[in-house]
Formats: structure tokens, C-alpha cells, sequence
């Protein structure tokens, strides 16, 4: 009967040592998507598991800011669910699709070094931008609330037009903490001072969206929708469907203008 025990406490030892390897791998694997900032969906494809955390981050928490909230759609969003935020011409022949998530860094890079040139082909009629807001570091990154609230305040800023949209998008980003751990986008009162920056934004209508947190159960359907379309990082950005990579590797920079025209012109559907 001794000699059993002794057989079974050395094989539990050895599964929970096992375990343990495992749950450590995974973590790794965890880190390693957040250094990278979930820059590029084929850069994290390296890393095996990336799926499984993303869809165990699926979700809202218990503590929600969107619970007992009715669903109210921003204006200007297309879409189920009205997920969609569409800038530029309706008829253009080929979409640019771009996810995001507030306090992704990468993000910020791309959008500092390329958002002006994305409204400018897309005011031009080179395609449209079908912008999704993603918000997966908050729960990522052990907590915080910046993602949800910074969309939050995004959609405020689209349900007053897509034109106030692409500017206060280009303030946060202008405007981004160095580190994805700085939850700075967690302060709606900072959120409504960066508004200011926006010509005629700071309407009561968004003041008030911003304060109530009008838009989170907004926030949660498109934050659900990165999970559920699989998309693996932020940013991810597609023309007609196919991934581009927009960081030049060195740091957040982004690729220059004219390699991401080019970039894209490779990749349209013809």
C-alpha cells in the first residue's frame, strides 16, 4: 500500500510539474504578444496558443462598465451592430480595413506616420476606410479601463461625424502614453480635455457621452467582433480583404507614405 502512494505522489508531482510548464509557456506566449503590441497578425502567427488567449480574453468582465446600459448605436456606423466606422466615399471601388486598440503603441505608430495619408486617398476616392476599434488590452494587461473608454469617447466623437472622428483619432494617437501599461485613456477627463483639440467637438452631446459612458455596450460589440472575425493583433490592416504590414520593424515606426501606397496598389483587387 506504501509503495502505491509513493507511486501515485510521484506521478501527481510529475503532472503538476507538467502543469505548471505549460501554464508558463503560455504566459510567454502572453508576453511575447504584448511586446510586440500585437503589432501584425503574421508577426504573431510565430506564436502558437495566440488564438486560445485571444479567445479566452473574449468578452465582458463581470465588473463591465457596459452592464444595465441600454445599446445605443453612434451615429454614422455601418454595420452589424453599427461596428463599422466608414470614412471616405461610399462608392469607392476598394475598401482599406483597419483595426485598433487605443492603447496599442504600434497603433499610434501607424496612425502618426500614415493617418493623414489614409484620409487623404480616401478623400481622394482611392478607397474607403472601414475603421474597427478593438479593446483588448485593458483585460491583456492585468486591467485598466483606457481601451473601452477611449472608444467609448471615439464613438462620441463619429455619432457627431466621421470628419470629427478621423481628428480626435489622430489626437489620442498624437497624444498616446509611451507605455501600454499607462492607463492614461482610463480618465474620461483627459479624454475630454485632448477633445479640445478638435474644432467644435465639445458639443454637450459628447461631453455627456463621454462622462455617461453612453457608447460601452457599443464598445463591447466591437470589441466582441475582433475575437470573434479572429483577427490576432492590433494593428491589423487589409486591403480588399488581404493583410498589409505597416510597421517598418524598427520600434512603433510605421513604413513611410510611399511605400504604403505602393503597398496597397500591390494588394488591390483588380
Amino acid at each position: 500500500m506504501a509503495t502505491s502512494t509513493k507511486k501515485e505522489q510521484r506521478r501527481d508531482a510529475r503532472e503538476r510539474l507538467h502543469a505548471e510548464r505549460q501554464a508558463q509557456a503560455r504566459r510567454a506566449k502572453v508576453r511575447s504578444r504584448l511586446l510586440v503590441g500585437g503589432s501584425v497578425a503574421a508577426a504573431l502567427a510565430l506564436a502558437t496558443g495566440v488564438g486560445v488567449f485571444a479567445s479566452n480574453s473574449s468578452g465582458s468582465d463581470g465588473d463591465s462598465e457596459a452592464a444595465g446600459k441600454p445599446f445605443v448605436q453612434p451615429s454614422n456606423t455601418t454595420g452589424k451592430g453599427g461596428i463599422v466606422i466608414p470614412y471616405g466615399k461610399a462608392d469607392a471601388q476598394h475598401v482599406l480595413t483597419v483595426w485598433l486598440d487605443p492603447r496599442c503603441p504600434f497603433c499610434a505608430g501607424v496612425e502618426t506616420g500614415l493617418g493623414a495619408t489614409i484620409k487623404e486617398q480616401a478623400d481622394a476616392g482611392a478607397y474607403r476606410v472601414e475603421y474597427r476599434m478593438a479593446s483588448f488590452l485593458d483585460k491583456a494587461l492585468g486591467g485598466g479601463k483606457g481601451s473601452k473608454r477611449a472608444v467609448n469617447a471615439l464613438g462620441a466623437a463619429v455619432n457627431e461625424s466621421p470628419e470629427k472622428f478621423m481628428e480626435y483619432l489622430q489626437v489620442l494617437f498624437k497624444n498616446h502614453p509611451e507605455k501600454e501599461s499607462d492607463d492614461k485613456f482610463g480618465s474620461t477627463a483627459t479624454l475630454l480635455e485632448l477633445a479640445d483639440q478638435v474644432p467644435g467637438l465639445r458639443t454637450p452631446a459628447f461631453n455627456q457621452a463621454v462622462k455617461e459612458l453612453t457608447y460601452m455596450p457599443w464598445v463591447e460589440k466591437s470589441g466582441q467582433a475582433f475575437y470573434d472575425e479572429n483577427i490576432n493583433g492590433t494593428p491589423s490592416v487589409f486591403i480588399d480583404g488581404t493583410l498589409i504590414k505597416l510597421n517598418s520593424g524598427k520600434g512603433i515606426e510605421s513604413i513611410t507614405p510611399d511605400a504604403f501606397k505602393q503597398l496597397v496598389a500591390d494588394n488591390q483587387k483588380k
